[in-house]
């Protein structure tokens, strides 16, 4: 007879993927009308990628608890793949971001980067952390930032020369908001601000006041992707133009489902929020922003239920990197913030993103089943 492991499931955590899922394929669908048919099938090629992310899922779930203590071989492993990525890599619209493996298709390892520096970040921390440090020295916290520094450098590094600033945005955010909620002090906090301020401020200064200078310093590369960044501010560019007048045209209840107006590009990934705003209007973008805010909330709600401190700092992680994406995401396609290349997270077609999410998602059902579990 065989003895089958009690598995402890957290269905509002279910409950929402299947959720996201569902609108997932709606939007997909819909952002295929303007397409090129070589693309194929994005909305049922969106179903695969859930069906795979789920049988991962269910894999993390039987997984036996070890504490996290393969973290640096993850780390590592997605290291020499971004490093390989560089070297090899083909690039596509200018970037080396996919990985391209035949007959299997392209993976973006700076996506599965994102959830090795939940872990690995999570799992430093809370050795430092444990047990609870109430007044730790500043030469403890000095070594604590120096190790996560030097870190998050090479992951850094490597996904800036790809380029892909967006994930190195999103590197930084996951880092600051585990960080927050440790027992450091948090006037590092205020010194950290500041000094990003001082070096932003100088790094702008240049960039527009001594031109010559910095493409000396640092290239006309990176000048002409500084450039392309900060065009948001004058509302210029077809993508950008475009998603404006599909949103700005939608109304109160928008023009329909399967009726988006206009085209723009990276409609089903980067832009997959101006698709869903101009089929549903204002009334359906509410909703939609409710659904993933009570999501966020939700995820909250479990780390604050663990006594574990490592799975408390990945949930943060996670809930940091998510609204953070959700709010870059939404906000470029209205034309308030810099459009980055960030993705809607669970809505926006990409499978190695959506296996990202997912992954991390069954990390923290197998937290809230392990909590379920020592509370009965």
């Amino acid at each position: 007879m065989i003895k089958i492991k009690k598995i402890y499931l957290n269905l509002y955590i279910i409950g929402f993927i299947f959720i996201f899922m569902f609108i997932s394929m709606l939007v997909i669908k819909s952002s295929m009308l303007y397409l090129p048919k070589y693309l194929g099938n994005l909305a049922l090629k969106q179903v695969l990628w859930y069906i795979f992310g789920f049988t991962i899922i269910t894999f993390i779930l039987f997984l036996p608890y070890t504490g996290y203590r393969y973290h640096y071989y993850f780390y590592f492993i997605n290291i020499f793949l971004l490093l390989i990525l560089l070297l090899i890599g083909k690039p596509i619209n200018g970037s080396k971001c996919w990985l391209i493996l035949p007959k299997i298709g392209s993976i973006q390892p700076s996506e599965f980067m994102k959830i090795s520096l939940i872990i690995t970040i999570s799992k430093i921390v809370s050795n430092w952390t444990y047990p609870i440090k109430k007044k730790s020295n500043i030469m403890e916290e000095i070594k604590l930032f120096t190790k996560i520094f030097f870190i998050i450098l090479l992951p850094i590094v490597l996904t800036f020369l790809e380029p892909d600033t967006g994930a190195v945005l999103i590197y930084l955010i996951i880092t600051i908001s585990i960080l927050f909620i440790s027992p450091l002090r948090k006037r590092w906090f205020v010194f950290i601000f500041i000094l990003i301020f001082i070096l932003l401020g100088s790094f702008l200064y240049i960039y527009f006041f001594k031109q010559d200078l910095f493409i000396n310093l640092f290239g006309t590369d990176l000048f002409y992707r500084i450039d392309r960044l900060l065009d948001w501010k004058n509302g210029t560019g077809m993508q950008l133009e475009n998603s404006l007048t599909a949103i700005g045209s939608s109304g109160i209840s928008g023009h329909g489902y399967m009726k988006t107006p206009i085209y723009f590009p990276e409609s089903g990934t980067d832009f997959i929020f101006a698709v869903f705003a101009s089929n549903f209007g204002l009334i359906g973008s509410i909703i939609l922003i409710i659904i993933l805010l009570a999501f966020d909330l939700l995820l909250i709600k479990v780390s604050k239920s663990t006594n574990n401190i490592t799975d408390k700092y990945i949930i943060i992680g996670t809930v940091g990197m998510l609204i953070y994406q959700q709010i870059q995401n939404i906000g470029m396609t209205l034309g308030i913030l810099p459009i980055t290349g960030i993705t809607l997270p669970f809505i926006s077609y990409g499978g190695s993103s959506l296996l990202s999410y997912l992954i991390i998602i069954g990390i923290i059902l197998k937290i809230s089943g392990n909590t379920k579990k020592t509370l009965n």
